[in-house]
């Protein structure tokens, strides 16, 4: 299969490099001219610009977005609205949120596939978790694709109509900021209690065979061993926010109480005005493990 993939940061290049491992062609685009290179010398076709993309894909074109959630979808998809009809296929697979994404499928030519992905940078060698809303069909078609970029086909699946994908990854983010919370307060307490422990120890210990195991669990240990069990000097300013906002202002909406994603997003909104807490500082430094986002740092 020949995809187009359009965005080339840290996930897009992932993206391209495991279809491309998978024996799939692929057409590459970036506004960045150094992302474009890197592709190419992966082995993708470099295009100059989005019609240069289009116009070399075959007469049913599947093309796949890692670019930022917001704007810069809906700038991407008005240049290829114009190029594609309903024979095409775009994945959305950023952050956006679920309903401006039924809103983009209920507009756009082509068919529009929208594609929670959740894995980061670890998506390189293992594949990323896909969770894919919109029609059914298209995402049949795509199947092939979503193996290779998936950990293989247990890895991703078909959520439901336009904006579930993206929904079931919004909801997702919130139970990732209270797990986040939860081992964050528990090692708090750790290292503010009764015993001089090896938080790196006690990580290593839980995750071999305990009940509350977990990759999140694994990056802890990485931290502790990184950082040292006092985190050295990580800042307690948790950023992200956006994902798990949508989800309480959703279950505000549903009328669900969901407590604990609640206080976990007032602690990360609290953390850029307050300073000090442990539990805010291992979260801090556990987005940089799933996601490689930037630790903040203490002066």
């Amino acid at each position: 299969m020949q995809l187009g993939v359009i965005g080339l940061g840290r996930m897009g290049q992932i993206v391209v490099d495991r279809l491309l491992s998978d024996g799939h062609d692929v057409v590459a685009f970036d506004l960045d001219e150094a992302s474009v290179e890197t592709a190419a010398d992966a082995g993708a076709e470099p295009a100059d610009s989005i019609d240069d993309l289009v116009a070399m894909l075959p007469e049913r074109k599947r093309i796949w977005l890692m670019v930022p959630a917001g704007d810069a979808v809906d700038a991407t998809l008005s240049e290829l609205d114009p190029l594609l009809d309903g024979e095409d296929i775009v994945v959305d697979g950023g952050n956006s949120h679920f309903e401006r994404s039924i809103d983009r499928g209920n507009s756009l030519s082509a068919a529009y596939l929208d594609c929670g992905t959740s894995g980061g940078p670890a998506g390189a060698e293992l594949g990323f978790s896909l969770m894919v809303g919109g029609p059914a069909g298209a995402y049949e078609e795509l199947r092939p694709a979503f193996d290779a970029i998936a950990t293989g086909p247990a890895g991703h699946d078909h959520m439901g109509p336009q904006g579930s994908g993206h929904y079931v990854k919004m909801v997702h983010n919130g139970v990732e900021y209270a797990l986040m919370q939860a081992y964050g307060e528990g090692f708090e307490l750790l290292a503010e209690g009764r015993y001089d422990l090896d938080l790196e120890s006690v990580a290593r210990t839980w995750n071999d065979g305990a009940v509350i195991r977990s990759w999140l669990l694994e990056l802890c240990e990485e931290a502790f061993r990184e950082e040292g069990s006092d985190l050295g000097d990580v800042d307690d300013h948790v950023a992200g926010g956006s994902t798990g906002t949508w989800t309480v202002e959703e279950a505000l909406e549903q009328e669900i109480a969901i407590p604990l994603i609640y206080e976990a997003l007032g602690e990360r909104f609290d953390s850029r005005l307050e300073d000090g807490k442990f539990s805010r500082r291992l979260a801090n430094r556990l987005r940089y493990g799933f996601g490689r986002h930037e630790v903040k740092r203490r002066e």
